[in-house]
Order: structure tokens, then C-alpha cells, then sequence
């Protein structure tokens, strides 16, 4: 084998690569197990699935539907569900799944975010990682709607409204995807093949590529004693490491297993297959799509009439361009922090997030906003089980919607400066020892103590940018100073704020040692 292939070589470089040892890397392998498990549970449940929408009298063992008319792709979940052995077990392990593997992936896109993990020469790898998550909406969303339940035929009749949305084209999209005028009979045969064969071979090369680009660029970790900008400290891939993460696969297919054992999910018994005269009482879709539905109840209803075609902006606004504005910030971000930084340098130690106080607010501020979403989501809900008035509540979140993402970044950013400053004020005084010494005229001090050598070094060891300043170069045109310009106010903005740390020259030596990463000089030891 060794003289056919070059498996030696590769397997010498594998098996002693080096994973830093911390519970937030182990996200992205929480959403790896995950994909893993909706791949062979899927596997199993397509041998019974059929995706038809040919309507037929129920004659199956599930005696309140006996009789109901209702499409092949209905029926045969429901002979899933009660006739196939284990059927019900499979589905629910596979739902569950769906569910963890996209929080997974947003959890672990949050970690890669706050600890500036996509800077370069990671930023292809971030590219991935979103268009992963971005795919995985979509299958979420495909499998979400096969069954031809009343609950999913609601989500489709909300995409079909989303598509009719589209100037121009919306028509033509919506007959196409239908198969003529709603519900038709081709969606559910055309979303088959994408949720079973192209989204998932798409994910299945995106994961590919994404975990050689890991092992590739070598994996980011945190500043410590022994770890810098220049080397990876941590396990290595066998034995350690590999038993560790064989672990985490066994307890996620466990964990899923149990969870869907005795958690229901999905019961599409109970909403009846779908009608278009119908809508079930408090429809609620999975997390990851509630916060386009938020969208949806928040925006009020305007049209626009130009040359014949009517532009209904709640569903184009709320659907359309803010997902589309969503992801493309999700695609630029990496881009536009290094252009304000104006860094070129490779980066391999995590941010803290304290020490970015801007990007840091941001995130939270995104992740608020998010949640207002989802909570609009289900106002009908919200309305009913707390007795409130709904028109009063859509207001309330119309205007948390705006307020509070403002408010959630500049708690953020002073929460981040406030503990800068507790930390200073522990490298300048050290710990308090919880002792206390009365001095000789009757004053009472608290006794403090250096802080350990490790803990002191991971505060210290901090790569802070400094704001760029405009040169205002007269020979420049004017559009590129104005770029300057802008370009001068914005990274102002993201670094002016910080708290000085008391350092000694030699350990500001250290500091840009451990930072200095491959591609940028060492600074040189003068002691």
C-alpha cells in the first residue's frame, strides 16, 4: 500500500496533528456528529418515504385518520411512524437532530466570531462555515415541509406568499416550484431530491473541504504560558485526541437517541394532513426559521402599484433582502474588520472577548435582535398565554426591535471596558487574599496578592490594533479620501476604547514574542 499510495506521509502528518484541548472547540464537532446522525437516519427513513402528493382514502392503523383523504407523502410518514419498526424512534432521532445541528452551527460560528477565529488566513474557512450554515437553513426547511402535514403545508404557503413577493419573476418562481397554482402537486416530489441528494451532497463537500482547511491552517487556541502566535499546544489526533472525540459522537447519538425516546416532536398525526381551506391553531415552525416568521408579523402590510405589477413589501423586506443583507454581512465581516485594522499578519490566538469591546457588542447586539425576532414569532402565543392584547404586544416589539439591539451594545461595550479595568486594577494590586490588616493608627486594609503567573499571562497577552489615523494626502482624489476618511472614522470607532494594562518592558517583550505569529518578525530578545 505504502508504495501504491501515499498513505504513510499522510498518515504521519494526521495522526500527530495537534487539537488545542477546550470545551468551546468541540462546537463544530457537536455539528459534525450531528450531520452524521441526519445522514444515516436519513438514509433509513428514505427506504419508506414516498414523496408523492397523489391523493388517497387512509387506510392505515392509525384509526382517527381512517378514511381522511390525504397525499402519498402523508400516508407513508404516518406508516412510518406506526407501522415500521422503530420508524417513530428513527423520525424523532432525525428531528432532533436537524434541531441541534443547526444550533451546533450557529453556536459554533458565534465562537469563531467573539474570539476572532476568522481572521487570516481563515477567512475562506469563515466563507464556508457560512454558506454551511446558510445550506443547512435550507435543508431544515426542505425536510421541514415533506410530510404534507397541515403545519408544514402552512410553511409552504408562506414561502409560496414569499416567492409571489418577488418583483417581476414571482409568478413565474411560484408556478415553477408548485408545479402550477398552489398547493399543485410537484413540491413535494421537487423538494425530495434537494433535501435528500443535492443539499446534503453539497454540505457533505463544504464539511470536507472545511475540516482539511482545519487541519491545514492549524487550529487557533488561547494565549498562555507555552502558547503563542508560532506553535499549537494541545492533544495529539491519536490516540488522545480521537478517543476524546470518539466519546462526543457516541454521547450526541446517545443524548439524541434518549432525548427523542422520550421527547415528542413533530407529532403530524395530530395536525392532519393539509388543506388549504385550514391553518392549525398556534403554527409555529422550527427555531431556526422563527425569526424570519417574527419578520413576517412584525412588518406591516404595504404595497406599492408601478406599471402593472404590485411589490408587497412585508414579504419582500422581511424574507427577501433582510436574509440577503444578513448573510452578505456574514460573508463580508472578515473582510471589513482587517480593512479597518489595516493588519496583514497571519492570527492565531483567540481573542478574549473583552478585549474587543466593539466587535464584541456587535455580536451581542445581533444575537437580541434575533431574539426579539423569535419572540414576535410566537406573539399569538405570547398573547394568549399571558392574556395580553396583541396589537399592543406587536407594537411593544416593533419597537424592541429597534431599542434594543442599541441598548444590548452599549451594555455590552461597557460590560467589556468594566471588567478591563477590573482586571487592571488586579495586575497593578493582585488579589484580595480575603485577610485584613489593621495598621498602627487604626486603618483597616485589605491584603492582596500577585495573581498566578498563567492567569497574568493570558491577561496580557492581547493583540490590540490601534485606530488608523487619516493622513489627508492632498494628491489623493477625492473619492479616495473620502474613503480615507471614512475608513479613518470607522476603525476610530472600533479601537479607541480600551484600558491600559501595567506592563514592564520585559514583559512587553513577551507579549509581542507570543503575538508575533509566522509570517511577521520576532521581536528580538534584548535581556
Amino acid at each position: 500500500m505504502d508504495a501504491r499510495l501515499p498513505l504513510a506521509e499522510v498518515a504521519r502528518g494526521v495522526m500527530r496533528k495537534v487539537f488545542p484541548d477546550h470545551w468551546s472547540f468541540l462546537l463544530g464537532e457537536l455539528a459534525l456528529y450531528s450531520f452524521v446522525v441526519l445522514l444515516l437516519t436519513g438514509v433509513y427513513l428514505a427506504l419508506f418515504f414516498d414523496p408523492s402528493m397523489r391523493e388517497a382514502p387512509y387506510q392505515g392503523s392509525y384509526e382517527p385518520l381512517r378514511g381522511v383523504l390525504m397525499s402519498q407523502a402523508y400516508r407513508s410518514t404516518l406508516d412510518i411512524s406506526f407501522d415500521v419498526r422503530g420508524g417513530l424512534l428513527i423520525r424523532q432521532i432525525h428531528h432532533w437532530a436537524a434541531v441541534v445541528f443547526l444550533a451546533a452551527i450557529g453556536a459554533h460560528m458565534l465562537r469563531v466570531f467573539f474570539t476572532g477565529a476568522f481572521r487570516r488566513p481563515r477567512e475562506v474557512n469563515w466563507v464556508i462555515g457560512v454558506t454551511l450554515f446558510m445550506l443547512a437553513l435550507l435543508e431544515g426547511f426542505a425536510g421541514y415541509s415533506l410530510p404534507d402535514d397541515l403545519l408544514s403545508g402552512t410553511g409552504l404557503r408562506i414561502a409560496q406568499g414569499v416567492m409571489l413577493s418577488v418583483p417581476v419573476v414571482g409568478t413565474y418562481l411560484s408556478f415553477f416550484a408548485f408545479g402550477g397554482e398552489f398547493p399543485g402537486e410537484d413540491i413535494v416530489s421537487r423538494l425530495y431530491p434537494v433535501h435528500i441528494l443535492l443539499v446534503p451532497g453539497l454540505l457533505l463537500g463544504l464539511v470536507t473541504v472545511h475540516i482539511l482547511l482545519v487541519f491545514h491552517l492549524k487550529h487557533t487556541h488561547w494565549a498562555g504560558p507555552g502558547r503563542t502566535a508560532r506553535n499549537a499546544v494541545g492533544l495529539p489526533f491519536f490516540p488522545q485526541y480521537l478517543a476524546k472525540s470518539g466519546g462526543l459522537f457516541m454521547a450526541v447519538f446517545g443524548v439524541l437517541a434518549a432525548l427523542s425516546a422520550v421527547a415528542q416532536i413533530n407529532p403530524i398525526w395530530v395536525y392532519g394532513p393539509y388543506r388549504t381551506d385550514l391553518v392549525s391553531d398556534g403554527s409555529q415552525p422550527d427555531w431556526y426559521i422563527g425569526f424570519l416568521e417574527g419578520a413576517l408579523r412584525l412588518m406591516p402590510g404595504v404595497e406599492t402599484r408601478l406599471w402593472g405589477h404590485t411589490i408587497a413589501w412585508n414579504a419582500l423586506v422581511t424574507a427577501v433582502l433582510m436574509p440577503g443583507l444578513l448573510f452578505t454581512v456574514l460573508y463580508a465581516y472578515p473582510f471589513f474588520e482587517r480593512w479597518i485594522t489595516g493588519a496583514s499578519g497571519e492570527r492565531h490566538l483567540c481573542d478574549r472577548p473583552r478585549d474587543r469591546p466593539v466587535r464584541t457588542g456587535l455580536g451581542a447586539a445581533a444575537l437580541s435582535w434575533y431574539a426579539v425576532l423569535l419572540l414576535a414569532g410566537a406573539q399569538d402565543i405570547l398573547a394568549f398565554v399571558f392574556a395580553l392584547p396583541l396589537p399592543e404586544l406587536t407594537w411593544t416589539l416593533r419597537v424592541a426591535f429597534f431599542a434594543v439591539p442599541v441598548a444590548v451594545f452599549w451594555l455590552t461595550r461597557r460590560l467589556c471596558l468594566a471588567l478591563q479595568s477590573h482586571e487592571r486594577g488586579l495586575l497593578a494590586e493582585g488579589e484580595e487574599t480575603g485577610l485584613v490588616a489593621q495598621s498602627a493608627e487604626g486603618g483597616f486594609h485589605p491584603q492582596h496578592e500577585p495573581l498566578p503567573p498563567g492567569e497574568r499571562y493570558a491577561m496580557l497577552a492581547r493583540d490590540l490594533p490601534r485606530p488608523l489615523e487619516y493622513d489627508g494626502d492632498p494628491t489623493r482624489s477625492f473619492p479616495r479620501r473620502l474613503l480615507d476618511r471614512t475608513r479613518s472614522a470607522i476603525s476610530g470607532w472600533y479601537y479607541r476604547d480600551g484600558v491600559p494594562y501595567p506592563t514592564t518592558p520585559g514583559q512587553r517583550r513577551k507579549i509581542a514574542a507570543t503575538l508575533a505569529g509566522p509570517d511577521r518578525p520576532q521581536p528580538p530578545d534584548e535581556t
